[in-house]
């Protein structure tokens, strides 16, 4: 992956700290995507203040503007062939576009190009050439796609400040944006749209629009992807209960009696590590790469950490945050804190580079490998859905458990209660049925221990008044 120590645009991005969203919808990507292009266009505009600066001490009657995300240069010439002097001075004030992006290196260029032209119009040697009239860019042939995406990361990263995140969504763009388009086509609106068409699956089209318009943006080129943006509207997905994530992690168990004798001894216990993984999924409803990415493995395992919560990085998708459990008790059954497994977990982000997507992507799909090979009909996410219906479920109010699993209440309320199957909407209303039957009995034994409370008060008073008759 790219060395960012020298990068301008990395450095450019120094003073600025990716907020980090608590969205984790596409909508909440394109907003942080948003945040860093204003920053990034600041600080262009700031240091085209002091290029135009530059310009005016050295004399030179040309200037530079920006104009849709393009350089132009700005200066008094004489009049273009074909247009009107109307004023009859036979001069007059043009942008001349040079196709040159308004960005660091764009700067630079055009920087270069205002004091050719600037030297043309001092020594009256200016002529309208094809240069100066567009022809040139015109005349280019179009690039194709794969020409394109050759460039893409780094033109990607001239707006976007590179994290961890950051090199993730870029590789899920950068991903799909290959496997859907023909490298060959040339890269035009009509072709790309003409690719997104041939998918036939709904979130493999869905998926393809949203890196197809990261790339369209990256490169300015204009495309109407409006009418295939929608999300679909369902997607297969089992939710576990209680019961049958219980019975996962026995399934680990039984792989372990199962499976044959012909063992890499190098990794004959790697399966306890996925076995953990699966339990914490379970726990917290964590993202699969919230537990790879900088885990703290101490804090975890610290005496300090009585509510025992998952300290989630902030290079993670929706920054740091502190997971909370839902069921304690499976972290002493699942047995999570035990040291052996967490030494498995650091000596293999060990081998991996941290900050590298590609690597750490490779994890993630370990995972869902593993719930594969010990046969389970459910996926890693899916864990995370159990987590988000259980705590509804449990009664534990929207906001709280949205900000548990790292995310707004809008996802929260329309991703994740879409898989409220009729087995959970059950269960919710029997378990609803239930504490009313509880609260009721409650008020019965009340309103009994009441009676029986005023019946005692009697019979006491009576055994004073006789006492009192008596004269005892």
């Amino acid at each position: 992956m790219h060395n960012q120590g020298q990068d301008k645009y990395q450095q450019a991005f120094a003073d600025m700290e990716p907020l980090p969203s608590t969205d984790g919808s596409f909508l909440g990507s394109c907003l942080q995507s948003q945040q860093q292009r204003e920053h990034m266009r600041a600080k262009v505009l700031a240091e085209l203040s002091q290029l135009n600066l530059r310009l005016k001490s050295a004399k030179t009657k040309v200037t530079i503007r920006e104009s849709n995300g393009s350089l132009q240069l700005r200066a008094t010439l004489p009049i273009k062939p074909g247009d009107k002097d109307t004023k009859g001075t036979g001069r007059k004030q043009y942008n001349i576009s040079l196709n040159i992006p308004a960005n660091l290196d764009g700067l630079r260029t055009a920087e270069e190009e205002a004091y050719e032209l600037g030297k043309l119009i001092a020594r009256k040697t200016f002529t309208w050439n094809d240069k100066y009239l567009g022809h040139e860019a015109i005349k280019k042939d179009l690039p194709t796609i794969g020409e394109l995406l050759d460039k893409f990361e780094q033109e990607y990263f001239k707006t976007h400040k590179r994290t961890t995140k950051s090199e993730h969504t870029f590789f899920y763009y950068y991903s799909r944006a290959k496997r859907f388009t023909n490298p060959k086509d040339l890269a035009t609106a009509d072709n790309l749209i003409s690719a997104l068409e041939k998918i036939d699956k709904e979130w493999a089209r869905y998926n393809a629009v949203r890196a197809i318009s990261a790339f369209c943006m990256t490169f300015k080129i204009e495309i109407d992807l409006s009418s295939y943006s929608k999300m679909p509207d369902k997607n297969s997905r089992k939710i576990p209960s209680d019961e049958e994530i219980i019975a996962g992690i026995i399934k680990f168990e039984d792989y372990l009696n199962n499976r044959g004798r012909q063992v890499n001894q190098n990794v004959k216990d790697s399966w306890q590590l996925w076995r953990w993984t699966y339990g914490m999924l379970a726990v917290f409803g964590l993202r699969p790469r919230e537990l790879f990415i900088h885990p703290d493995i101490d804090w975890w395992l610290s005496q300090e950490n009585l509510d025992l919560t998952w300290k989630v990085h902030k290079d993670c998708k929706t920054g740091e945050r502190q997971a909370l459990p839902l069921h304690k008790q499976w972290i002493e059954e699942f047995d999570l804190r035990n040291q052996k497994y967490l030494e498995m977990l650091a000596d293999t982000i060990s081998k991996k580079d941290k900050n590298n997507h590609a690597e750490i992507t490779a994890l993630t799909q370990r995972v869902s490998w593993w719930f594969r090979k010990i046969g389970l009909d459910f996926k890693p996410y899916d864990l995370r859905h159990a987590w988000a219906i259980r705590a509804h479920i449990l009664g534990i109010p929207i906001k709280a458990a949205a900000d548990n699993l790292g995310h707004s209440v809008q996802v929260h309320t329309q991703t994740y209660q879409r898989w409220f199957s009729l087995d959970m909407r059950k269960l919710a209303i029997n378990q609803a049925l239930s504490k009313r039957s509880e609260v009721e009995e409650i008020k019965e034994e009340n309103a009994r221990l009441r009676v029986e409370n005023e019946r005692l008060k009697m019979e006491v008073e009576k055994l004073k008044m006789e006492l009192v008759y008596r004269g005892i």
